[in-house]
């Protein structure tokens, strides 16, 4: 039976925030995201998804922070070698390979905070600011953005950029889970060890 001081012991939390950053992934982008898309009227469904973004991807870079922070070897260990004291060099064999998972846990971790991080500042907010330019134009020209055409140019133009925009920002989330998957394969090949 374990004790509160489980709490005290940074393994606890790095084990939480992974757990809940694959899952919330998995969750948002294989069950919630298609029922609700399956489910409700398009406009309900933007509105639903214009509110959920911004805090999904927040989690997807706040956590990945809180997966640095915890490191099992420490979050130091993780920085570039010229970053960190010379002391923290390592020289024997099992250094070598400790190192390897070091640096390949950097990429990983430092691969999910870079994806959630460029889709909540950058394609998220533009994603929203197309959508609304969108219904703006829908409004101007009688007519849904995706009602069968023919279409206005503008409205051809804002559908052509939402669908780039919605196609990064898939593309984004796939190297996220690939990375929080791998790092899943990661902790269980070598353990949480303080």
């Amino acid at each position: 039976m374990t004790s509160l001081s489980t709490f005290t012991n940074p393994a606890t939390y790095h084990i939480l925030s992974y757990g809940t950053l694959l899952g919330s992934t998995l969750f948002q982008s294989f069950i919630s995201g298609i029922i609700a898309f399956r489910v409700l009227p398009r406009p309900q469904f933007s509105t639903l998804q214009k509110h959920t973004f911004p805090v999904y991807f927040m989690l997807q870079s706040g956590l990945p922070t809180l997966l640095f922070l915890t490191y099992p070897s420490g979050a130091l260990t993780l920085l570039p070698s010229s970053l960190t004291p010379s002391s923290s060099t390592l020289s024997t064999a099992s250094s070598i390979t400790t190192l390897a998972q070091d640096k390949l846990a950097f990429t990983l971790i430092g691969s999910m905070f870079v994806t959630g991080l460029v889709n909540m500042l950058y394609i998220g907010p533009q994603t929203t600011k197309t959508m609304e330019l969108r219904k703006h134009q829908e409004t101007r020209d009688g007519k849904k953005s995706y009602d069968k055409g023919p279409h206005s140019k503008e409205m051809q133009a804002l559908n052509h950029k939402f669908g780039v925009l919605h196609g990064a920002s898939s593309v984004l989330n796939l190297g996220g889970l690939i990375a929080m998957i791998w790092y899943g394969g990661l902790l269980g090949e070598v353990g949480y060890k303080r």
